[in-house]
């Protein structure tokens, strides 16, 4: 009965944000979108989340205050990348009568984040399908994450948790891509094998960069869709409900959105962020664990895929298993650059940082 309730009051509350008037007066258009954890209402010129009230094993949205806790945060964690375009956290209200408004009188029934909505077409996945990116707005962008990354604190104390976040989602990569029902494992096993091999190997050189203080709180979801190349350059999404998935190595960050961008059709992108980020921070991993982090990102957004397909209803079911399947050859690409292959095993990685 709960869940009917909530689900009822967010039917609510989506319905009113769907609705011009909500708004005010010049607003002429309002477009609804549903994410995995949100709603986003897009307007002429505002765009307004709300948060779904849902609790995972990763984030908790379950009740009102934690919904206001978190669209400050996020409201906090993207003004370091995107000031220009976070503008406030906003109340969604109740009257007495039981009409929803924005702000104003009434029992506040949940909050909002309100931005600047920016250029669709100036994304840097839809310049990339476009072919309409250039190396000096690419120079521009990395410009802007080398001086964010020089500017955090090293996660020192803290930093083993990039190495728990590390081998945690690799359990989870491994469960989730080798499921039956997805039949995967005929070319997820090998990458797998490989990331477990990967991960004992590496994990001393994962463990002398905390301590060197290369590890840093990051954004923690750096892909195309969440760079905007105006100006200035505004990179948002940053991912603001746990902190631990924020802890990582800048170059792993970095590497990340370069893969993305090579996935779309760019692989010139990855080399010139590579190259901004060891001009500022020298500390360049090697060939074998930067082909780790690559392979795992790849790993990573294979599984996020297929997990889709265990949502109800699932959204836009064609598309996930195929995506999967480009991500998991892309994670073969990866393995490529290995300077002295390990020798591949079957059982998953064990232990913690």
């Amino acid at each position: 009965m709960a869940r009917q309730r909530q689900i009822a009051n967010l039917a609510a509350k989506v319905c009113f944000l769907s609705d011009l008037a909500a708004y005010g007066r010049g607003t002429t258009h309002v477009e609804a979108r549903e994410t995995h954890m949100s709603w986003v209402f897009l307007t002429d010129e505002l765009v307004y989340k709300l948060k779904k009230p849902v609790r995972h094993a990763f984030l908790d949205f379950s009740t009102i205050r934690k919904r206001h806790l978190y669209c400050n945060e996020e409201l906090r964690l993207n003004a370091r990348l995107a000031a220009e375009t976070y503008r406030r956290v906003v109340a969604l209200c109740r009257d007495a009568s039981g009409h929803f408004g924005l702000g104003g009188s009434g029992r506040v029934v949940d909050w909002l984040v309100e931005m600047k909505r920016l250029p669709q077409s100036d994304m840097l996945d839809q310049r990339i399908r476009g072919g309409r990116a250039a190396a000096a707005e690419i120079n521009e962008v990395a410009k802007r994450l080398v001086d964010f990354y020089a500017e955090r604190r090293a996660e020192i104390a803290g930093g083993g948790a990039y190495l728990r976040h590390l081998i945690g989602e690799q359990r989870i990569n491994r469960a989730i891509l080798l499921r039956p029902e997805f039949a995967l494992s005929h070319t997820a096993f090998g990458p797998l094998d490989m990331v477990d091999g990967l991960l004992q190997r590496l994990r001393p050189q994962i463990e002398a960069r905390i301590l060197r203080g290369a590890i840093v709180e990051g954004h923690g979801d750096l892909r195309p869709e969440h760079v905007c190349l105006c100006q200035p350059p505004q990179i948002i999404d940053c991912l603001e409900f746990n902190r631990s998935m924020r802890i990582i190595d800048p170059y792993d960050e970095i590497n990340y959105l370069g893969l993305e961008c090579e996935m779309l059709g760019a692989p010139w992108v990855r080399p010139l962020l590579g190259q901004a980020l060891e001009s500022r921070l020298p500390d360049r991993p090697d060939a074998n664990l930067l082909a780790l982090y690559g392979t795992f990102r790849a790993l990573l957004r294979a599984r996020l895929c297929v997990a889709h397909l265990l949502e109800k209803p699932v959204r836009h079911p064609e598309k996930w298993r195929p995506l999967a399947i480009r991500y998991i050859r892309q994670a073969e690409r990866e393995l490529l650059s290995l300077q002295s292959p390990p020798a591949r095993k079957s059982t998953p990685v064990c232990g913690e940082a």
